[in-house]
């Protein structure tokens, strides 16, 4: 059980009120256009971006993870070398979408939060897209068991998470109808989707 802002003890609960909070926040992330003026492809955007999202629930919103985190048995980088694994990530070319893509691999083998890091990342992905390359991704034509298998192979080879996520490229990249798709289909790969996002939305 994760310690939280809201004082919750049952993992269903807060499971549920997490979705709710931090899918409004994603809302109101696009509508008040909260990462326009920042750089796009280092860290501490992403920092930015998982503060907003999570800053309601978690204290350690936005804060680099002090533990050891694993899933199944991959291990994501261990705390010891995450600071500069970080700052290497940050150095990485990102003017084609090949570099992009490998960029976001290495953030996500990063991990660098203890809770969040997929939802805040896709983001931090279209954030880079739509400035380097005039593109996003339309995350809602992205199947889930496809991206999440190509995922788990992406750190030993990137070929098909890139095909996949190529494939689903749209030059709409202010379109408010497919960020908020985006959204409940980047929730839904980590199994949230109790709160359709557009029933959160006061101007839908």
């Amino acid at each position: 059980m994760i310690d939280n802002k809201l004082n919750i003890n049952n993992i269903t609960n807060l499971v549920r009120e997490e979705e709710r909070i931090s899918k409004k926040k994603a809302v109101m992330l696009f509508d008040k256009h909260i990462l326009q003026n920042i750089k796009c492809g280092e860290f501490s955007t992403l920092q930015t971006n998982h503060k907003y999202l999570f800053e309601d629930i978690y204290d350690f919103a936005g804060k680099l993870r002090n533990v050891n985190i694993a899933k199944g048995n991959f291990r994501f980088a261990p705390i010891t070398y995450i600071e500069e694994t970080l700052k290497n990530i940050d150095k990485m070319p990102q003017s084609t979408f090949d570099e992009i893509i490998e960029k976001y691999v290495e953030m996500n083998v990063a991990h660098p939060f203890r809770e969040g890091n997929g939802r805040s990342t896709r983001i931090w992905l279209d954030h880079i897209l739509k400035n380097e390359i005039g593109k996003v991704i339309d995350w809602s034509k992205v199947d889930k068991e496809d991206y999440l298998l190509a995922m788990e192979r992406s750190p030993v080879k990137d070929l098909e998470i890139r095909l996949l996520l190529q494939n689903a490229l749209t030059d709409k990249i202010n379109d408010r109808q497919v960020f908020m798709k985006g959204i409940d289909s980047s929730y839904e790969y980590e199994g949230y989707n109790a709160y359709p996002i557009f029933e959160l939305d006061n101007n839908s």
